[in-house]
């Protein structure tokens, strides 16, 4: 058997086991930490989706984190519909603006498209600081968690989490079955030699653009979901820092891994919540010195690493 069979065979075990450590994580660890990775991670799974699989790197996705949040909590707080309705509301949204970000930026390839994304990014932010509605400098405070399905009283952390979780696990299951079908390997394709695939009769601006829509849409559920956990909906989420931030995320992790993101989110997150009242503002740095070192040291990042060292130690 080789390595590659060996890791398809034990894929739905790994899966099951982690799936089982989510449900019960809560009663272990402290839920609204656990519901922040969880957040972030679908989000570095989403970016993973365009740049690990497809090959485009956006420097924009923040505004699809964050307007999804924006919309989510004003359906929410002021038009007064139920959680899940928000979060869907959100994500549609985002998939919109994906769209939009995805027509202007799609047929530029390699840095062109990166600044293009990011430009189009800080028009978000702008409109976002701007429109009264958003609460400016202030965010969106005070947004209710509500009553799921106008039944389930979200207050209570341990609601909240396993609603974040199974967002968190629809979102990753479609990812996974997007990129393990032939539009998947499409992409792929794509990624490792964009010529050749359009030779072979492909569309190639229309797969990168649905590729783009799929990860802005799931992107913008991260951040509907994030605004139910924290009841809030900043600036932070929409400026560009975020997307940088997914960046790190996704390469100190794996980069076209399945779980690398994940676990990449993990990291930072963990290393932000116990770094921010020792170092304070330092954290900053700090996160930029494991980027560089990532870099140089890790280019698989740490599940890509994995992997490397169990295929060398020809592991059965």
């Amino acid at each position: 058997m080789n390595n590659n069979s060996m890791f398809a065979r034990a894929t739905p075990y790994l899966f099951g086991a982690l799936f089982v450590i989510g449900l019960i994580a809560p009663f272990a660890v402290y839920p609204t930490f656990l519901m922040k990775i969880l957040c972030f991670g679908l989000f570095a799974c989403a970016f993973n989706l365009l740049l690990g699989f497809a090959g485009l790197l956006s420097f924009g996705h923040a505004a699809f984190l964050g307007t999804a949040g924006y919309v989510c909590g004003m359906l929410v707080r002021d038009v007064g519909v139920t959680p899940e309705i928000g979060i869907i509301g959100g994500t549609v949204v985002a998939g919109l603006l994906g769209w939009v970000f995805g027509v202007l930026a799609i047929r530029r390839t390699g840095i062109y498209f990166a600044m293009i994304t990011l430009a189009l990014s800080q028009m978000v932010y702008f409109l976002v600081l701007q429109v009264k509605a958003t609460g400016g400098e202030d965010g969106l405070q005070g947004v209710p968690r509500g009553n799921l399905f106008g039944i389930i009283d979200l207050s209570n952390n341990i609601s909240m989490y396993y609603l974040v979780f199974a967002v968190f696990c629809i979102g990753f299951f479609i990812i996974y079955r997007t990129i393990n079908s032939p539009f998947g390997e499409i992409l792929k394709a794509i990624r490792e030699n964009e010529p050749r695939a359009i030779s072979l009769g492909y569309d190639v601006a229309k797969f990168k653009l649905l590729a783009f829509i799929i990860s802005a849409s799931l992107a913008g559920m991260a951040g509907a979901t994030k605004t139910l956990v924290f009841q809030l909906a900043s600036l932070t989420d929409v400026h560009w820092h975020m997307s940088g931030e997914v960046v790190l995320m996704t390469l100190l992790g794996g980069l076209g891994t399945v779980l690398g993101p994940l676990i990449g989110a993990a990291t930072v997150v963990s290393l932000q919540t116990q770094l921010a009242d020792s170092v304070g503002s330092w954290v900053t740095v700090i996160m930029g010195v494991i980027f560089v070192l990532c870099v140089l040291l890790f280019r698989r990042g740490i599940v890509g690493e994995l992997q490397a060292l169990i295929q060398r130690a020809g592991i059965r």
